[in-house]
């Protein structure tokens, strides 16, 4: 038996090894071989194999032996007693002479006992097989291999939720323009903040002709993956409809159909959508959304909802408003992330506020605009974690 200062000491570095080792193709090999190299003699442990789940059974995929594989079992059936087994209890010592999970080793001389532990990940599972020789302890090869199996499933598991949340990731950058249209008179900056990785807000510029463009932005409820999946939804449908040439209601309904029948935890969206000429006449829908200002002037403005939010009941109506814009005036378009924004003693960053720094900031770049929107904003929250997803648009019309 192993002196437990040392055990423990050993038990760290294999463990630290597992955790912290690069992960590649060959993450699960180096792992047999490790166990072999720090508790081979120790433990008695050796001729370490894995084999991987395919359909209805294991296939042999390494093994650590320097014999031919000819002389290995090539796959374990998954519905065999010994398999299941190893499937019920994770971990399961073959010290019963009456069955084994590869039953060529009961036909060899050598006193030789197989261990079998199993690992999992969202994207596969594992039989990892070895020998135990005369001389093992039972609680010494079960403390050491449940502790490795343990800490291979979380970190199988964490690279896969990692992976994952990448990948959502990139399709939440897909929804969001890489850099603002030119348009001849307009100068249009747009930029969005998760709360976390991924998140709700989307936003989006649509050109028809060189007389006309639009705009949209949206909301989510709620944040996080759910949300980022119902934007994608949203944004799909809307330039799939835009496309199209078909009108703006037309669209909103189909995509009003799309949300209604959702299973996704959160299914509503709030949505403004605009489109405006270079004479600057603005029709457009808010369907729930944050009234965006209009700066005309010394005038401030609030282009307020035409309807409710989508997803809310399977059949509304779309109601179309027009406002003119004059040279020099400003649309900012904005989430609740922003207007809801906390300091200390909980009160909201609030409308009021953001008009004020809008129209204080009036005659700036719509960069130069929407950047200082940002920094009140978050200033305001003392740099906090943002709690929703925030985003802000800005469209000015120059001539």
């Amino acid at each position: 038996m192993l002196e437990p200062k040392e055990f423990y000491r050993k038990m760290d570095s294999l463990l630290n090894k597992i955790g912290q080792g690069k992960s590649d193709k060959n993450f699960l090999y180096k792992i047999i071989r490790e166990i072999e190299n720090t508790f081979g003699s120790d433990l008695r442990i050796g001729c370490g194999r894995i084999y991987d789940k395919n359909d209805d059974e294991f296939i042999l995929i390494f093994s650590s032996q320097s014999q031919s594989e000819d002389n290995l079992v090539s796959k374990l059936l998954i519905n065999s007693e010994s398999v299941q087994l190893v499937l019920k209890n994770k971990l399961y010592i073959f010290d019963d002479s009456r069955l084994s999970i590869e039953m060529s080793l009961n036909q060899n001389n050598n006193y030789s006992i197989p261990v079998a532990f199993t690992v999992e990940s969202h994207g596969g599972q594992w039989i990892f097989v070895f020998e135990l020789q005369s001389g093992w302890i039972r609680e010494e090869i079960e403390f050491c291999l449940n502790a490795v199996r343990t800490l291979l499933n979380y970190r199988l598991f964490s690279e896969s939720v990692k992976s994952e949340l990448e990948q959502a990731v990139q399709i939440q950058k897909s929804l969001l323009p890489t850099s603002s249209p030119n348009v001849d008179g307009f100068q249009i900056s747009g930029y969005s903040q998760p709360a976390v990785l991924v998140g709700g807000d989307f936003y989006d510029y649509f050109q028809y002709d060189e007389e006309e463009f639009g705009f949209y932005i949206g909301d989510a409820s709620g944040h996080g993956i759910p949300a980022a999946l119902m934007a994608r939804d949203a944004v799909t449908g809307l330039r799939m409809g835009i496309e199209q040439q078909l009108k703006t209601v037309h669209i909103l309904k189909s995509l009003n159909s799309v949300i209604c029948k959702s299973v996704y935890s959160t299914r509503f969206i709030s949505l403004f959508i605009g489109e405006i000429d270079t004479n600057g006449n603005l029709f457009y829908i808010n369907a729930g959304h944050p009234s965006p200002i209009l700066i005309c002037g010394d005038e401030v403005h609030q282009l307020n909802s035409t309807g409710m939010v989508i997803g809310a009941l399977p059949d509304i109506k779309f109601k179309q408003s027009f406002v003119n814009t004059n040279p020099g005036s400003t649309i900012i378009l904005f989430s609740d992330g922003i207007l809801e924004r906390q300091n200390k003693f909980g009160k909201n960053f609030g409308i009021k506020r953001l008009e004020e720094i809008a129209f204080r900031n009036k005659d700036k770049s719509s960069h130069e605009i929407m950047e200082e929107i940002f920094y009140a904003a978050d200033d305001f929250g003392q740099g906090s974690n943002w709690e929703d997803d925030a985003t802000v648009l800005v469209i000015k019309k120059l001539k």
